[in-house]
Formats: C-alpha cells, structure tokens, sequence
C-alpha cells in the first residue's frame, strides 16, 4: 500500500544522440544520475574484465544481466502495485525467485512507501528514477533494488552509494526533506541476498563524492 505523502513529477525521458535526458517541470533539460556515473567512473577493471573473457562474450553476460534485472525490478514494482506480472521468457522465473528473496528479507522492514519507480531531479544538475521511497526500519530512506551474477563486497559499490546520494539530495532539494539514509537490496543469480546501508557520515561522504561527479561531468562537457 502506497503512502501518497508526497506528489511526486512525472518527468518525461528523452533520448538524444544516445543519452538520456530528463526534462523538469521548468522545461529545462538535465542529464540522467546513470549517465553521469557511467561517464565519471574509473573503469580499469571493467576493461580489464573484457579482456580477459572477450568483447563479444562481455556483451553476452551483460545483457543476460540486464534482462534479469529488468524482470526482476519490474516484479518488484508489481508487487508493491499489487498487479500481475508474467513473461513468457527463459530468465523471468529466475528473476521472479530473486524479487521474492528481496520481498521476504528486505522489503519485510520498510513500513511506509511513499512512491516506487519515483523521478526525481534536482534543478540544473540532474535527474533520475529511484525504486522506492518510504519509511524503513523507521527511518525515512531511499531504497534501491540490485540484481548481481555474484555476491558483492561493500567497497565494490561506491557508485551505488554515489546513486542513493544523488536520490536522496533531489528528494530533499524538491520536496523539503531531510533523508540522509539509503538501502540497497540486493539479490544474487543463485539467490543469496545482501543489504547495504548508507547513513551518518558516510551519506556525508558519498554526497561529497557525487556532486563531484556531477562538477567533473559537466566540466568535461
């Protein structure tokens, strides 16, 4: 059941020229949270990794990847809706089973849900989409859900963190809040389930960390 606390902006999404944007409600166009991480991110080890497995193999995992998390949000999404959800595809039972592991040892905590699949933007900066806001563990949090094809270490996933910041300081710009908290929920491929918590000085220090991401990407421009 949806807490309607807050009304949230229905952002319209536009591609151009491969990336995507956001437009506000004051028609200016900023650029996706995704795209600014992706652009900024060190990716020696993701280049690294291609070599060693091929680029043709890569692209096999990845987008095997992509499409049980896609599933995997979208029966999330369902049952929070409280609709049905069903595709005929060879990775949607696995994704179902992982949104379940999710449901019963994550979602289990969060007492108030405000919004799910909620854009938000912070003026001139950026925009982006985050999975749930609401109330858990009786603290007012951001909540994200990840798929992974292995269990994660915590120091693997700082633009996780940077992402749940950069959510978080465009609900508060907007809506008046004050959520210093976020959540990742995450499932693996053989169904191992992993929870990640950003509070106290470390939303300090991934807020820190993302708005110079987004002063590095726009410098660059």
């Amino acid at each position: 059941m949806i807490t309607e606390k807050f009304k949230y902006h229905k952002l319209e999404r536009i591609d151009e020229n491969g990336t995507r944007l956001y437009k506000c409600p004051d028609e200016s166009l900023v650029t996706s949270v995704t795209r600014i991480l992706s652009a900024t991110k060190d990716t020696t080890h993701l280049d690294n990794w291609k070599k060693k497995v091929g680029e043709r193999r890569a692209d096999e995992i990845r987008n095997e990847a992509a499409t049980v998390g896609t599933f995997m949000h979208k029966c999330l999404e369902c049952h929070i809706l409280k609709e049905e959800y069903v595709k005929f595809n060879p990775y949607f039972q696995q994704a179902k089973m992982m949104s379940e592991v999710i449901i019963e040892q994550g979602l289990n905590n969060v007492s108030e849900i405000w919004g799910t699949e909620v854009m938000l933007y912070y003026p001139g900066k950026y925009a982006g989409t985050t999975d749930l806001v609401g109330i858990h563990e009786d603290q007012e949090t951001i909540m994200d859900f990840k798929q992974t094809n292995k269990p994660k270490k915590r120091e693997w996933i700082d633009d996780y963190f940077c992402q749940l910041a950069a959510y978080a300081q465009a609900h508060n710009k907007i809506y008046g809040t004050n959520i210093k908290r976020g959540v990742i929920f995450m499932c693996s491929r053989d169904y191992q389930y992993q929870q990640f918590e950003m509070e106290g000085n470390d939303f300090d220090i991934f807020s820190e960390k993302w708005f110079k991401r987004v002063d590095e990407f726009y410098a660059s421009k």
